[in-house]
C-alpha cells in the first residue's frame, strides 16, 4: 500500500473530480427519487461514486471499495476506502450550498486517510496519519477553545428522526444547547468533521451514521490534532454510526452532556 500522504493525494483528486461533476448540477432542474421517507437520490450520486469507483480501482487496485450507493465489502480490517459520493443530498437537492464528495481510507476500522471536497464552498480538507490536515493549501489545526459555554459545536439528525430518545438526538440537542455558545446543523456530516479539524467548531457528535458519512472528516479530525470517541467517550468506532469529535479540550464536558 503506498504511504499515507500519497493515498491522501489520490483521495483529494478523485474528490475533487467528482466534486466537479456533481457541481455541475447544483440548482439545475434535475429528477429525485427517495430512499426511504427523507432520504433522498439523484443521478448526481450515481454518477460520481461511478466516477469514483472507477478511478480507485484503477489508481489503489490493492484497496477495496465501499460506497454508499452500490455497497461494498463490509467493513473489516483490510485496507478499504470509504466513499460518499454527495454527502448532503438534501442540500444539494434544495440549492443549500452544504454539500460535498467525501473518500477516506479506513484500515484495522481506524481512519488513516480523508479527503472531503465541499464545491459551492470552494474549499477542501485533507488529512492523513502522522502527516498533517489542510484546508485548501494551508495547514490547519483544531480550535483553542477551553470551555464548552465558549464553544461553537455542531451536530445533525438521522433519517429516522421519528424515533424515540436518544436515537432520534433531539434530547441531546437541547441539553447540549443550553450549555455551550451555539450549535449548528448544517446537512453534511463530512463538512462538519472537517470545520473541527480546521477551528471552526470545537465540537461536533452524531448519531446513526455510516463509515463513509465518517471516515474522511474523521482522517481530518486526527490530523488535525483533535479527539475522536463514541458518545461514551471510550475508542470510536467510525462504522458503528455513533461518534464525538472535538478539539480535546472540551471532549469530555460534551460527552458527560451527551451522557445524561
Amino acid at each position: 500500500m503506498k504511504p499515507p500522504e500519497e493515498l491522501a493525494r489520490v483521495a483529494l483528486e478523485v474528490a475533487s473530480e467528482a466534486a466537479a461533476l456533481v457541481h455541475a448540477g447544483w440548482r439545475t432542474r434535475f429528477e429525485v427519487s427517495k430512499k426511504g421517507q427523507t432520504d433522498l437520490l439523484t443521478k448526481f450520486d450515481l454518477e460520481s461514486e461511478k466516477l469514483i469507483r472507477n478511478r480507485l480501482a484503477r489508481r489503489t487496485p490493492d484497496i477495496c471499495i465501499l460506497a454508499e450507493e452500490s455497497g461494498g465489502a463490509p467493513l473489516d480490517d483490510s485496507p478499504t476506502w470509504c466513499c460518499d459520493p454527495l454527502d448532503g443530498t438534501t442540500n444539494f437537492v434544495h440549492g443549500h450550498p452544504f454539500f460535498a464528495v467525501s473518500i477516506g481510507l479506513m484500515v484495522d476500522r481506524q481512519p488513516l486517510v480523508g479527503a472531503v471536497v465541499a464545491p459551492a464552498l470552494e474549499t477542501t480538507w485533507a488529512g492523513w496519519s502522522g502527516g498533517r490536515a489542510l484546508r485548501n493549501t494551508e495547514t490547519c489545526g483544531v480550535s483553542d477553545t477551553e470551555e464548552l459555554g465558549n464553544a461553537l459545536l455542531a451536530t445533525g439528525f438521522p433519517y429516522r428522526n421519528r424515533d424515540l430518545a436518544p436515537g432520534n438526538n433531539f434530547d441531546s440537542f437541547i441539553a447540549v444547547k443550553k450549555k455551550c455558545r451555539a450549535v449548528r446543523r448544517c446537512g453534511s456530516a463530512a463538512i462538519d468533521l472537517c470545520l473541527v479539524g480546521d477551528g471552526t467548531y470545537a465540537g461536533y457528535w452524531e448519531r446513526g451514521l455510516n463509515a463513509w458519512d465518517l471516515a474522511a472528516g474523521a482522517a481530518v479530525v486526527l490530523a488535525a490534532g483533535g479527539r475522536l470517541s463514541n458518545l461514551r467517550g471510550g475508542l470510536a468506532d467510525v462504522g458503528t454510526g455513533d461518534v464525538v469529535a472535538s478539539n480535546g479540550r472540551i471532549h469530555q464536558e460534551l460527552v458527560d452532556l451527551l451522557a445524561t
